[in-house]
């Protein structure tokens, strides 16, 4: 019985002295974790604070190791990836110090705006023109600054070389364009403001200079004129055939010349007072016929000839009769012009949609796309291309009248074949 209970003894001594040493072991192991799991709670909270240089030590452990290798493996990803944007951020604060640069040495202004029409941004070019300094522009209303020469009421999507007037800066002149930055979810504007004083200024002096000079010019022309027609009606003797036939030329050199000068003179007129009407009633037959009879010497000396075949219900409009045969005249000295075959020019009346028409049309070399596009454009001549004489105003004037009737001039043409220029004018 005794040396059964001291055998139990042993054996549960012998248990203790087990679990003593099992419990010493694991302990230390514990201890081996919590040293490891101590080093990664450092360097996860290094790199937390942007230090990618730590990195944890080789252990010799194979369990430890494969972690270790991986988070230091990590941590040098995260360092590169680092350094990359490092240079993609230099790289896009170099683009952006170019890009404003540019756009602040450019000498027109630009705004961002709102839908609300608040400003965003602006250029140095328009804090001196508002007068305002550094961020204080910033929410303001764009028209506490700016107002529109007119009274039109434009939608700020739809600026386009209008005019505007600067508060802050009342002696120059401008203009605006709006274009929308589509590409963003809010509405925004880009405002381009433009100084067009000196433009203005040498305009102005242009069509001063050209004013004063065709008036000049106007009174001597005249007066040759005048002399010329003595001398045809033979107020100074008897003159030969062949005198007749010089005079009669310089006549014709004399008018055209006039009529150039009078041209510029309209147009000059045209931009200072507009188009002054003096309507009545005008059958359109005799007007036409007297016109045609009037172009025959140019067509025939340009080998060609003018048909037109009145209208038997001869037709009647309201219109002003000298400017009305100014158009005309001029339509028909164009296709003499640009004719280059002997087929006659042909003018035609007709009816288009509750207007009367007149149809000044030429077989000639014809009008290109691109031409078609521009030729009621100011100062715009093809004649320049076949060394002709012209201001580039004759179709410019032609259809600002036709416009002041209530009319328009509409062109067709097909290259080497035949042009048609067609004035519509009410009934």
């Amino acid at each position: 019985m005794f040396s059964y209970f001291y055998l139990i003894n042993i054996c549960v001594i012998i248990v203790f002295i087990c679990l003593f040493f099992i419990t010493r072991k694991t302990n230390k192991r514990w201890s081996k974790i919590n040293d490891y799991l101590g080093k990664v709670t450092t360097t996860v909270d290094s790199i937390r604070y942007g230090n990618l240089s730590t990195k944890i030590e080789k252990i010799e452990h194979p369990t430890y190791q494969n972690v270790t290798d991986s988070i230091n493996r990590m941590v040098e990803t995260l360092d590169d990836r680092e350094k990359m944007i490092i240079e993609y951020q230099a790289e896009l604060m170099r683009q952006n110090k170019l890009l404003e640069s540019v756009i602040n040495s450019l000498s027109d202004g630009i705004l961002i705006i709102n839908e609300n029409n608040d400003i965003l941004r602006a250029t140095p070019k328009i804090l001196k023109w508002f007068g305002v300094k550094g961020k204080d522009i910033i929410g303001k209303n764009v028209f506490e600054f700016i107002q529109l020469t007119d009274d039109t009421n434009y939608s700020i999507s739809k600026l386009n070389n209008v005019e505007i007037f600067i508060k802050h800066t009342p002696t120059n002149n401008f203009i605006i364009n709006s274009q929308p930055l589509s590409s963003l979810e809010k509405k925004r504007f880009v405002l381009i403001i433009k100084d067009i004083t000196t433009e203005k200024e040498v305009e102005n002096l242009k069509e001063d200079f050209v004013a004063t000079l065709t008036h000049d010019l106007k009174v001597p022309i005249v007066a040759a004129s005048n002399m010329i027609d003595l001398f045809l009606a033979k107020k100074f003797g008897e003159i030969s055939d062949k005198q007749e036939f010089a005079l009669e030329s310089m006549k014709a050199s004399n008018n055209s010349l006039l009529e150039l000068v009078q041209i510029l003179l309209e147009t000059y007129k045209l931009k200072e007072k507009g188009i002054q009407l003096v309507k009545e009633h005008v059958k359109l037959n005799p007007l036409i016929t007297g016109i045609v009879k009037e172009m025959e010497p140019l067509a025939i000396e340009a080998k060609t000839g003018i048909n037109f075949t009145e209208d038997p219900k001869n037709p009647e409009i309201n219109a002003d009769p000298m400017q009305l045969k100014r158009v005309i005249k001029n339509l028909i000295s164009n296709a003499i012009d640009h004719s280059n075959t002997k087929k006659p020019i042909d003018v035609k009346l007709g009816k288009m949609q509750g207007f009367t028409t007149i149809s000044v049309i030429d077989y000639g070399q014809g009008i290109s796309k691109d031409e078609l596009k521009m030729i009621f454009n100011k100062y715009y001549s093809a004649a320049k291309k076949l060394r002709k004489v012209g201001t580039g105003l004759g179709l410019y004037l032609s259809q600002q009248i036709a416009v002041a009737h209530g009319g328009e001039i509409i062109v067709a043409s097909k290259e080497n074949v035949c042009t048609e220029f067609c004035v519509k004018l009410p009934s």
